[in-house]
């Protein structure tokens, strides 16, 4: 009988050591996993395919704000103005009304700008040659107080834009050229909603698209138009207050494909 109990309590140590071994080697992966995970994400570009755009940031010199191309742009982000969100499924644009500005604007963006051969030379497209397509999904989780007004995707023409989805506190619009309250998407629009916005351009016009449904169609004849996307704060120092990084526009975008054909 000692034997045996003898031989009993040497399994039962054998099993807890072996169960021991089990649940160190399950923490090392772990441990060894978690690190990875957020090395996943460090860039926006982990997040999110920017191989053929360029980014302008609401940073720099007066009129001459801070641009990023490929290939810094694979290994870049900007906190808070350019960043890939904590779950790696999006990244967040914020531009302050404070921000620098284009020469050819007043107000202050962290945009995408569309671009060619890996990002080497800027895109220029006609709408009567071809079919264009920009697909973002986006949603809009920041307004600037007194002025709530962003744009969150955009088809540029040139020098001035042609069509954005622009947000007007809970009315989200589709604009043609200056005519900002063109089409009316909806007016119960709520902070941090995703939604897909779409452009189609063909055959000198551009269609625009709510989550799969056509919403407006435009006429338009140009070849210098390329696509924008991110948050282009319709807002500055003097119309909005304060005039401080805290007064800010934010888009969250998870998705973004230009295809030409």
């Amino acid at each position: 009988m000692p034997g045996t109990r003898t031989m009993m309590l040497a399994g039962i140590t054998a099993a807890v050591s072996t169960a021991t071994l089990t649940l160190s080697a399950h923490a090392d992966t772990a441990a060894r996993h978690e690190p990875e995970a957020a090395a996943r994400c460090a860039y926006p570009a982990d997040v999110l395919d920017l191989t053929n755009w360029k980014l302008t940031l609401p940073t720099g010199d007066d009129e001459d704000p801070t641009e990023i191309t490929q290939p810094e742009l694979a290994a870049f982000s900007a906190d808070p103005w350019f960043r890939a969100d904590d779950g790696c499924d999006a990244v967040s644009f914020r531009a302050a009304v404070n921000g620098v500005t284009t020469g050819g604007s007043s107000y202050p963006r962290a945009e995408l700008r569309e671009m060619t051969d890996n990002g080497a030379d800027e895109a220029e497209w006609s709408t009567t040659d071809g079919t264009h397509t920009l697909v973002v999904t986006e949603a809009f989780t920041a307004l600037p107080e007194e002025r709530p007004y962003v744009v969150g995707a955009q088809v540029h023409g040139g020098d001035d834009d042609v069509t954005v989805f622009r947000l007007e506190g809970s009315k989200l619009y589709i604009t043609d050229g200056d005519d900002r309250h063109h089409h009316l998407v909806t007016d119960d629009y709520e902070l941090g909603t995703e939604f897909e916005a779409k452009f189609v351009a063909e055959d000198g016009k551009i269609s625009a698209y709510y989550n799969g449904e056509l919403q407006t169609t435009l006429s338009h004849d140009g070849d210098t138009n390329y696509f924008k996307a991110g948050a282009y704060t319709q807002a500055n120092c003097d119309n909005a207050a304060p005039c401080d990084d805290d007064n800010y526009g934010e888009v969250r975008i998870s998705r973004i494909e230009a295809t030409h054909s």
